[in-house]
């Protein structure tokens, strides 16, 4: 099965749909990500705060595939920001996953107020992309402002923004101000793993009745739906889970198609209700972690 790529850009490629490993348990990853790479997936989703970057260079690295057919990303921790603390933190996390070059390396939050080291890191990354130890570069949880705050003060434009999408939260003003800058949307969260209702219940998209009779009407499931409308409105997916069966699931959609009707459908089930932080929320004091050596 052939996943379709997407090109950043910068001119890169990358597959449009990933496997993540957020909070995948660090002694579970290797096997994980081992078995997300037997199914045919070519790119990997991780993070310095997720504490598992080891698993994921173990997987890599007792793989028979060359290391230029998985697409690596990964992302620095604010506690990490600022030019020569993001330079540490490359070397910090190419060390654990075991390669010289990462495929693409993102600042994990915006950081508004002290949005001065979030510059101080992204230049970082433009010096890392300049010096081929990147080949591409981006950030993610950043709104409209953010992004203009930052090309103020950089010279390159994110190849990629990782945001929380989903059917129950969409952020279309934030895609279409990605799309206008040329930048990626990434989808976090891709099938609604932390969605609530609009009077902040929790519910889940895989029990929508709207996605379920469209996953009906095509023999597949709930959330190859979800995937399916994230690819063909040109998001890039990062769905994780850690059962094999699931993971393979989640790779099996390039095979159907969804209508504009049902797409739309799909689109309306919007709630604007976030699951995750806000952006605007993140700080020092709250989100403050120590990103180890090793």
């Amino acid at each position: 099965m052939s996943i379709p790529t997407i090109t950043l850009n910068n001119g890169v490629t990358m597959p449009a749909l990933g496997y993540g490993v957020y909070q995948t348990p660090p002694d579970e990853t290797a096997d994980a990500v081992a078995a997300a790479l037997e199914v045919g997936y070519r790119h990997i989703d991780t993070a310095a705060a997720y504490g598992n970057e080891k698993g994921v260079g173990a997987a890599i690295a007792r793989s028979d595939l060359n290391r230029s057919d998985i697409f690596v990303e990964t992302k620095v921790w604010i506690t990490d920001f600022g030019y020569e603390q993001t330079l540490h933190a490359f070397d910090k996390s190419a060390s654990k996953l075991g390669i010289e070059q990462i495929d693409l390396l993102i600042l994990h939050q915006a950081l508004p107020g002290e949005f001065e080291r979030t510059i101080g890191a992204y230049k970082a990354l433009e010096t890392l992309l300049a010096d081929g130890k990147v080949r591409a570069i981006g950030v993610s949880n950043f709104m409209p402002d953010h992004l203009t705050r930052l090309a103020d003060n950089t010279s390159v434009v994110p190849a990629i923004n990782q945001i929380e999408v989903h059917p129950y939260f969409r952020q279309s003003a934030l895609l279409a101000d990605d799309d206008e800058r040329g930048i990626v949307s990434q989808a976090w969260s891709p099938i609604g793993g932390i969605t609530f209702y609009r009077d902040g219940s929790h519910g889940s998209t895989l029990k929508d009745p709207t996605i379920v009779a469209i996953a009906d009407a095509h023999s597949k499931t709930a959330a190859q739906v979800m995937l399916r409308w994230h690819l063909q409105q040109g998001r890039q997916v990062i769905p994780k889970s850690v059962t094999p069966s699931r993971i393979a699931e989640n790779f099996d959609v390039v095979d159907f198609e969804l209508s504009a009707d049902e797409l739309a459908a799909i689109d309306a089930l919007d709630t604007g209700v976030r699951g995750g932080p806000e952006p605007e929320d993140i700080t020092m004091d709250k989100f403050g972690i120590d990103i180890p050596e090793a």
